[in-house]
């Protein structure tokens, strides 16, 4: 976290794409209340690592800047809303981080003290309609754009998770799956092609169930995305078991999808997924990366990974370093399992923490080499580069890193030659 400055407002982001969206959703609400000397943390709990960041960030803060009202929303805080409250910072929900009555100081909706998750909590719809309700018989999720600063524009189009994989806190965190409108989701996607960016990420805490709440599909609010004059298209991680075959042909034959899927596999281990309770097994996974192969062979495939689960024996932990290969996976998030208080996975026999770092360690180090070869296998051919701000560097259509030999337009897509690596990078010329 960069140095906190005094008497200014500030938001600081933890955490996902998500989170990143919905932080420009944070910042217009903080604008909005018009308080002085005030930080918020827009908080993640992915792992217990995510959780530990934000309570040193708000030590620090309360420490530095003594006078300053320090609040935290996000994950973390809907997950330890006492903790931070007895650290004497101020909690607002997940649902309300978007409305600017929940940071003024003298708010009644979330005082500093008791302040904290509530069932009824308010989501973050525009001010003009008002806070709505979980009880609420409509209740629907308002788009998170990220700001104009980046060359890629974020766009959140649903929260919360309807399902129950054994080992993740965020239904604790946020709900039950709700969705954005068709609509919403073109409106905010309208203002992101207005000020000039020229791809569009789509994403959610489960990006694939977009649109069971409301009668839509992912594939349908793609589609309409692509009436806009929209010229990069990318969707962030999705559930294996999601992707149907109307998603499925977007993904392998529109050329302006991007092609690069993140999948949400977590294990190889056909044991383990059962006991994640996740919805697909090992062989769906090398199905589908294997016909998305076929079917596009430039798409490049990326995979969240989870090691050293709870009964995670050596065998098990074989067959999910064999997934790398068995899938093609070139960009691997790769977490040592952590319990997560209220989950069933943190009552089941544990591995033990440094056995799972280990585990982590040695995917890793399985994903670099297969992620080495597969950018050393691109020299010498072209690629479509979309420019990040700093002029130098960016990503090609694959995801692939790239840094420019000469600056180029921030923001721009230009035509590339890859002509080496350099690290986890590749030259662009």
């Amino acid at each position: 976290m960069t140095a906190l400055v005094a008497d200014r407002q500030e938001v600081v982001n933890f955490g996902c794409r998500l989170n990143l969206a919905e932080g420009e959703m944070v910042r217009t609400a903080v604008k909005a209340a018009g308080e002085r000397d005030m930080i918020v943390f827009n908080s993640c709990a992915v792992t217990d690592e995510a959780v530990r960041q934000a309570r040193q960030a708000v030590r620090r803060a309360l420490r530095e800047r003594p006078g300053a009202d320090v609040v935290v929303t996000g994950c973390a805080a809907e997950l330890e809303a006492e903790r931070f409250t007895a650290m004497g910072a101020r909690v607002v929900p997940n649902d309300a981080k978007g409305l600017a009555e929940s940071y003024r100081r003298n708010s009644t909706l979330f005082p500093r003290e008791g302040g904290g998750p509530s069932p009824a909590g308010a989501i973050s719809n525009p001010p003009e309609m008002g806070p709505r309700l979980r009880g609420d018989p409509v209740f629907l999720y308002t788009p998170a754009l990220s700001g104009p600063d980046h060359a890629r524009a974020f766009l959140g189009v649903q929260t919360g998770c309807s399902h129950s994989c054994t080992f993740c806190a965020t239904v604790i965190a946020r709900g039950t799956a709700r969705s954005a409108t068709v609509g919403a989701v073109l409106d905010a996607a309208r203002i992101a092609l207005d000020r000039g960016q020229r791809e569009i990420v789509l994403t959610g805490v489960d990006l694939a169930s977009y649109g069971d709440d409301c009668g839509t599909t992912l594939a349908t609010l793609v589609e309409a995305l692509l009436k806009l004059p929209v010229e990069r298209l990318r969707l962030s991680s999705l559930d294996p078991d999601r992707i149907d075959d109307p998603l499925f042909a977007l993904l392998t034959q529109d050329s302006r999808v991007m092609p690069h899927v993140h999948l949400s596999l977590q294990a190889g281990d056909d044991m383990i997924l059962t006991r994640m309770k996740r919805r697909h097994r090992r062989a769906d996974a090398v199905r589908l990366t294997g016909r998305l192969k076929a079917a596009r062979p430039d798409i490049a495939i990326g995979a969240d990974l989870i090691a050293g689960f709870p009964t995670e024996d050596d065998e098990m932990f074989a067959h999910t370093m064999a997934l790398i290969d068995d899938c093609d996976i070139v960009f691997g998030h790769i977490f040592p399992y952590s319990p997560r208080a209220g989950t069933p996975a943190a009552r089941m026999p544990q591995v033990g923490r440094s056995l799972a770092r280990e585990r982590a360690a040695k995917l890793r180090e399985a994903n670099a080499c297969r992620r080495t070869a597969w950018l050393d296998a691109q020299i010498g051919r072209t690629a479509s580069m979309l420019v990040e701000r700093d002029g130098l560097t960016g990503h090609a259509e694959n995801f692939a890193p790239l840094t420019l030999t000469t600056p180029a337009e921030p923001g721009s897509i230009r035509p590339v030659r890859l002509i080496g690596c350099d690290g986890d990078r590749m030259i662009a010329a």
